[in-house]
């Protein structure tokens, strides 16, 4: 197996909500760290693990990013850690498939599915290391969570369509 790990750079775990119903709120996790187990071409043994510090949500607002810091979202004083650990992949032709595995924010763990991306492995010309591309996306409910669970569905939609884009190189 070798791991491969996202280069902070060229990674991004982001998301999208609605507000009011009539825009979107993009944001993301300024401090996160994705690695992947990997043994076969096709991931069918892949193990993905992410981890993100719930205290570097980044919408572009401050005001906002503390009130998603509070207990009202994501209480990160006592949640500081937000996770995703893999338990099953499935890549078709393309590179493209799905990925399952439990999601855990706010202390409650969930099963989920993603879409995933997998490039082919590539030698970067910057530093000759072989490098890959994983892009995972899909929407989870945030109540599913208790993050928001006081905020209507109204102000802050209900349905978050998350994205991660990561970059990585063997360990």
């Amino acid at each position: 197996m070798t791991t491969w790990n996202n280069d902070p750079a060229h990674s991004r775990l982001g998301f999208v909500v609605s507000h009011i119903t009539i825009t979107d709120v993009t944001g993301r996790f300024a401090d996160f760290t994705a690695t992947a187990q990997v043994g076969k071409d096709d991931l069918s043994d892949a193990k993905f693990r992410m981890a993100a510090q719930v205290a570097s949500v980044d919408t572009d607002v401050d005001a906002r990013d503390e009130h998603l810091r509070s207990p009202d979202f994501f209480e990160a004083d006592v949640h500081p850690v937000m996770t995703f650990e893999s338990s099953k992949v499935q890549l078709g032709a393309g590179g493209e498939g799905k990925i399952s595995g439990t999601l855990t924010i706010r202390g409650v763990a969930k099963e989920v599915t993603f879409n995933l991306r997998a490039s082919e492995v590539v030698t970067n010309p910057m530093n000759e290391a072989p490098t890959r591309s994983f892009k995972v996306w899909g929407d989870i409910k945030r109540s599913e969570f208790n993050v928001g669970k006081g905020v209507p569905a109204l102000i802050v939609g209900e349905t978050v369509h998350v994205t991660a884009d990561m970059e990585c190189s063997p360990a």
